[in-house]
């Protein structure tokens, strides 16, 4: 049995990037179903932030964006900005606050941010519906997504079911499963901003370490991000990490600066110096966590005393604490990733509207796309910039 009403246009997926499409098209006057496998829409905006939904960042730039074509998302993210969706924010009257690096969070709930999308959507008309698992998409003269529930037809369709990140939200490979049904290149997928896990004796230092935090620098090849870095039991995490990750690829080494802005070996010879019968590891905690700090000097600082440690021992803390070359074993994967880099390969789309240029109707946007941002709202930033596009083409 296929739908009625008619629709103009079918939005597969209920989550940040295929609200923002539906609501958009359906402002325009097009009559839009929404449809979603789960039982609750936006559940990875509840999720997100701490439950508090970092909706979008101040200083959102393009050239934060991971992408094969690194000048795709310039035009979607100029047409709708952060400014308009802060604006929005603003109508309806959620509170929200600057945490750091221009992230901006609800002082609330994500719920808020939710709340404000399905209102806005009921105002556009929009056709919301959950718990529909989609069993087939096809197209002659119209597209036609079969479900458990039903079928419905409409002459252009959305993909905005997300990456693989996640599994437990009930996140799945289906747009690009169907991308490439209709002949559209993808991507190879992989976890972004994800922990790093390590290896062997490296490992066996870090396990110990778990629960340390601290202010750092991680570099990955050009690409280097100053925040925390977290040690776990299975390596390393923390927003320092989590951006560095987006960046790493097997068997490339990280490059750890834990004493920012500082010379360790000039203080560590003025320590000497200055207190000759201080123990390393001592010194080594006035800059650094006192676990960290007795680790080091446990490899690289043996003396009893300031006093006995040559040059040579105190040049070698300097550069494990200045530059810490680690290579990662791997990541923890999509369970633990906020993100999937690559999806649907860029090349495919139209920048303007994210429309697929060899089937026309068929749009991809959000985390399918193989546009990846930087920790801090920009990932929120392009599916409301790329559902927004979509949504006034449709």
């Amino acid at each position: 049995m296929t739908s009625s009403p008619p629709f103009d246009v079918i939005v597969l997926g209920a989550g940040a990037a295929g609200l923002f499409a539906a609501i958009a098209a359906g402002q325009r006057g097009r009559r839009v179903l929404l449809l979603d496998h789960a039982g609750e829409a936006g559940k990875k905006i509840l999720i997100s932030g701490g439950g508090r939904c970092n909706f979008t960042n101040s200083d959102c730039r393009p050239d934060r964006f991971l992408s094969t074509n690194p000048h795709f998302a310039k035009s979607a993210l100029a047409r709708y900005t952060q400014h308009d969706f802060v604006a929005l924010v603003r109508k309806h009257r959620i509170a929200f606050h600057e945490k750091t690096l221009g992230q901006l969070f609800c002082d609330g709930s994500a719920r808020q941010i939710v709340a404000m999308l399905l209102a806005e959507a009921t105002a556009a008309h929009v056709d919301l519906r959950l718990s529909h698992r989609v069993t087939g998409v096809s197209r002659s003269e119209r597209f036609r997504v079969e479900t458990d529930r039903g079928a419905f037809e409409a002459p252009a369709l959305v993909l905005a079911t997300g990456g693989l990140s996640i599994p437990k939200m009930g996140a799945t490979g289906l747009a690009h499963d169907l991308a490439r049904r209709f002949g559209l290149a993808v991507v190879p997928p992989r976890p972004g901003l994800v922990p790093l896990t390590f290896e062997g004796a490296l490992l066996d230092l870090m396990r110990p370490l778990s629960g340390v935090a601290l202010d750092s620098v991680v570099r990955c090849g050009k690409s280097a991000f100053r925040e925390a870095m977290l040690f776990t039991h299975r390596g390393l995490s923390g927003p320092a990490i989590l951006q560095a990750s987006s960046y790493w690829k097997a068997g490339e080494p990280l490059l750890l600066d834990l004493l920012p802005g500082r010379d360790p070996a000039t203080l560590l010879r003025a320590a000497r110096q200055a207190r000759p019968r201080a123990e390393p590891r001592t010194i080594l905690g006035e800059w650094l966590p006192q676990r960290l700090a007795q680790a080091l000097a446990g490899m690289h600082l043996p003396g009893q005393r300031m006093a006995d440690l040559p040059d040579r021992a105190i040049q070698a803390a300097a550069t494990q604490v200045k530059a810490w070359r680690l290579l990662p074993g791997g990541t923890e994967g999509y369970a633990k990733a906020e993100v999937t880099l690559g999806g649907v390969d860029t090349a495919a789309l139209s920048s303007r509207d994210c429309q697929a240029k060899a089937v026309p109707a068929l749009f991809v946007i959000g985390e399918a796309v193989d546009v990846t941002g930087w920790l801090g709202g920009y990932n929120f930033q392009w599916a409301w910039s790329s559902g927004w596009v979509a949504g006034q083409a449709v």
